[in-house]
């Protein structure tokens, strides 16, 4: 099992950058492919990207594609999200989620979820 504590989120003007970061406990984050998705009000939650437990492969909405990197440092427990070029429609609530196994952009496939960092962009 592995608990999921995210950071790093705020308040940005439109055009800015914000780095989110996701702390895993436990000793086997590397046997878990990591997510981020957001979910802003009224709205399902959706898949912003995801990256493979030794970082070979990673996915990303088209929606940020070319604006936010996946990352995760396997010493150190954590996977960040680094958002630029952010614009309002990214104003949101962000988890981060861990699955065994490979890769996924179905939320429905995810084990553990974190409770969330707001971020708010505001134009």
């Amino acid at each position: 099992q592995v608990q999921l504590a995210e950071s790093g989120g705020g308040l940005v003007q439109a055009g800015g950058s914000l780095r989110l970061s996701c702390a895993a406990s436990g000793r086997t984050f590397s046997t878990y492919a990591m997510g981020w998705f957001r979910q802003a009000p009224g709205k399902e939650r959706e898949f912003v990207a995801t990256i493979s437990r030794y970082s070979v492969t990673t996915y990303y909405a088209d929606s940020v594609k070319g604006r936010f990197t996946i990352s995760r440092d396997n010493g150190k427990n954590t996977v960040y999200l680094q958002m630029n070029s952010l614009k309002p429609e990214d104003t949101s609530v962000y988890y981060c989620a861990a699955r065994s196994g490979t890769t996924s952009r179905h939320r429905d496939e995810y084990d553990y979820w974190g409770q969330g960092t707001q971020v708010t962009v505001s134009s």
